[in-house]
């Protein structure tokens, strides 16, 4: 269960800010006290934005910071598993010079690219509303003091959170890796 202690990148960003503007007040009043207390403020804001980034991807789930653990969209593991077995099935074929073999492996990886991406896209979506209706209804809850919806809301904020920056990750991987390869060409 989480607590509202947890690192939220907008929260990271005003404290940034603030300390910012604490500093830059020190260094026109000439008080070091206030440029000091503003950099740390500075500090601490880029630690939490760092921690409200920070997850564990691994095959089929997302782990985040705020401790959920979220599934991953059967279709990225459905469309991995297809671009592996299409791709074994291509290196066999032109290996042994079956040229069906080789064409049906690259129909199967490609349809396994397509397969993965749109489990990405619903992952990354569905991450993202969740966040919302998370984030509004956590504040409507703690508006109208209900304590027990203001958790179940901060939870689904949660795990929007995990498995947005699950598929994120996943799309980085995947776009860096591909760039790689054109460099390379």
């Amino acid at each position: 269960m989480s607590t509202n202690d947890n690192t939220s990148t907008l929260k990271s960003v005003i404290d940034s800010a603030t300390g910012a503007v604490q500093n830059a007040f020190g260094s026109v009043t000439g008080s070091t006290n206030d440029q000091a207390q503003g950099q740390a403020k500075q500090n601490k804001a880029d630690a939490e934005y760092d921690a409200s980034q920070a997850t564990l991807k691994g095959p089929g789930f997302t782990a985040s910071s705020s401790g959920a653990v979220t599934k991953d969209d059967p279709n990225r593991t459905a469309g991995s598993y297809n671009q592996t077995v299409g791709s074994a099935k291509e290196f066999v074929g032109g290996l042994t010079g079956a040229e069906s073999l080789k064409a049906a492996g690259r129909r199967q990886n490609e349809e396994g690219r397509q397969q993965e991406a749109k489990g990405q896209v619903n992952d990354y979506v569905g991450g993202v509303s969740d966040r919302v209706t998370g984030t509004v209804g956590e504040t409507f809850a703690g508006i109208t003091g209900n304590k027990s919806a203001q958790a179940s809301y901060q939870e689904q904020h949660d795990a929007g959170k995990t498995t947005q920056r699950g598929a994120e990750e996943d799309i980085v991987k995947k776009a860096d890796a591909e760039s790689k390869v054109s460099r390379q060409s």
